[in-house]
């Protein structure tokens, strides 16, 4: 099913209706949305999400033809999160403007798959807001961020794994995912997301392995050692098959560096809270103390970041 404009309204308008305070958004802060998702070492799970995404063939062939990935890399990033952030973080209207720019955008994502995958042939039509797609790119979100806060904060109780997981439920929604689409509770969702994982569905073809290489490929001889560093974290945090199937490399020097920086990252509950929280969490937490909404060192730390990434490419 391919979720339309009146699908994604009514979803927006039930959110609006159980929204109970406006300038705190969808979540706010005590949620456990706000509490996962503020972390900043969940960015090294961000090539895993990216990899899960990329076997997946709707998301690899729709981001090879309609992309400007490959042209505008700084750009692409600026622009995801700029929208997952406005709606995890944003007052309300944020969130919902969010939501309908991304399916908007989504909207003129339409093509045929090059070759085949799986049980699905060569000339098979796609569409980015096919609805089961945008629930493998949503689960693969969801996964990576428990997993990096549990290797990098602390475990979570059942209970509170639960919790977080209902409000991934609500996050779905503003993609227009259904209900009757998504898991009930996490044991449902587990099962779902390792059943994905072992199935013909996730076959890595030429476009998962092109963008996949790309995404992973130092753009300078001068960042060639940090590249390499987190292309280990990315290889030791993804399934095997998958793993093997992009190519990566996966020798005792790699495994020794992905332990040595998970070990490592248990250490982030002692980092600052302008180094230790992403900037969006922090201009949220100001914003809800009537401050200006930008906190000035995560500006100039974002910054900072965006500008070494493009001087690099």
């Amino acid at each position: 099913m391919t979720v339309g404009r009146p699908e994604l309204e009514a979803f927006l308008a039930a959110l609006r209706a159980d929204c109970s305070d406006p300038q705190a958004g969808l979540f706010g802060p005590r949620s456990w949305m706000w509490t996962v998702s503020r972390e900043s070492a969940l960015f090294l799970g961000g090539g895993r999400a990216a990899l899960l995404q990329l076997a997946h063939p709707y998301v690899a062939t729709a981001v090879m033809h309609h992309s400007r990935t490959e042209g505008d890399l700084v750009g692409r990033f600026q622009r995801t999160f700029l929208h997952v952030f406005a709606m995890v973080f944003g007052d309300l209207e944020s969130a919902l403007g969010s939501a309908r720019r991304v399916f908007g955008l989504h909207q003129t994502i339409n093509g045929a798959l090059e070759e085949a995958h799986g049980a699905l042939p060569a000339g098979h039509r796609y569409s980015a807001n096919d609805e089961a797609a945008l629930l493998w790119v949503h689960a693969t979100l969801t996964d990576t961020s428990l997993l990096m806060f549990e290797r990098c904060v602390r475990p979570l109780a059942a209970d509170e794994r639960e919790a977080l997981y209902q409000d991934t439920r609500r996050f779905a929604r503003l993609f227009g995912i259904s209900d009757a689409l998504l898991p009930r509770d996490w044991p449902a969702f587990r099962r779902y997301f390792d059943e994905t994982i072992q199935s013909d569905l996730l076959t890595v073809g030429d476009a998962g392995r092109r963008m996949g290489a790309f995404l992973l490929k130092p753009p300078n001889a001068r960042v060639a050692p940090l590249w390499r560093w987190y292309t280990a974290v990315t290889a030791g945090l993804l399934p095997e098959r998958l793993r093997a199937a992009f190519g990566l490399p996966w020798a005792r020097r790699d495994r020794l560096l992905c332990k040595a920086t998970l070990a490592a990252a248990r250490a982030t509950p002692l980092l600052p809270a302008q180094v230790r929280f992403v900037p969006a969490y922090l201009d949220a937490r100001r914003r809800l103390r009537g401050l200006p909404t930008r906190d000035p060192v995560g500006a100039w730390a974002e910054k900072l970041v965006l500008k070494g990434m493009r001087q690099e490419t």
